[in-house]
């Protein structure tokens, strides 16, 4: 089953509660598809009037602000032990090349590698743990993590609740514009088939009545 069918099953506190908790997970530092249930709801809140975009913006900041906190004070008492940990349990997603791509990014950006690296699924899981094992100043990266986890968050909520209104109101007008279109296509069609088939008749009556007079 689809992510939005399954969504579409429960109730509107449970698909607030489920997004705020998945992304809050995946700020963690725990792989999961954070991005791919927000989007499946800003969609479906377009679609329904019982999901609040408001509500579900809310949840999914809030989740990403307490996720990345929470991973902050797991990285900074845990350390690099914590990375090695995490690196044999998912080897996928904390990779000595991943885990070495991310610090490159710490040490280039400081703090901005915590806002940017919301808009990036990859960095989105290291943000939180790595910047508490790097020791980032926990003001920093409060200040990087709000900014980021409300900006990130609320405006995928707001992008994708607004692009799936403006889809839906195209969808039903292309539903009456197809049946349109259909209709003038079938219309030419048979225009186009009534003309050919009169013009081949009249070439047959034409070369039948040439016939005799060729044979005279």
């Amino acid at each position: 089953m689809h992510v939005q069918e399954w969504l579409e099953t429960i109730p509107a506190v449970a698909v607030y509660a489920l997004v705020g908790v998945v992304i809050g997970l995946e700020s963690l530092g725990i792989p999961l598809p954070g991005e791919i249930v927000l989007v499946s709801s800003a969609l479906l809140a377009s679609q329904h009037g019982h999901i609040d975009p408001y509500v579900l913006g809310a949840c999914a900041s809030a989740g990403a602000v307490i996720g990345d906190s929470i991973g902050y004070a797991i990285g900074r008492k845990g350390g690099r032990p914590l990375l090695a940990k995490l690196g044999r349990r998912f080897p996928k997603h904390f990779s000595e090349a991943n885990i070495g791509l991310a610090e490159r990014s710490f040490e280039k950006w400081g703090m901005w590698a915590v806002f940017f690296g919301r808009f990036v699924a990859l960095l989105r899981i290291f943000a939180g743990p790595l910047a508490g094992v790097l020791r980032m100043p926990y003001w920093k990266f409060l200040v990087a993590n709000v900014l980021g986890g409300i900006l990130w968050a609320g405006g995928t909520t707001a992008v994708i609740y607004s692009v799936g209104i403006v889809a839906e109101a195209w969808l039903k007008r292309f539903s009456w514009l197809g049946l349109v279109l259909a209709v003038l296509i079938g219309l030419a069609s048979m225009l186009i088939l009534k003309n050919r088939a009169k013009k081949a008749a009249a070439d047959a009556t034409a070369r039948a009545e040439a016939a005799p007079a060729v044979a005279d």
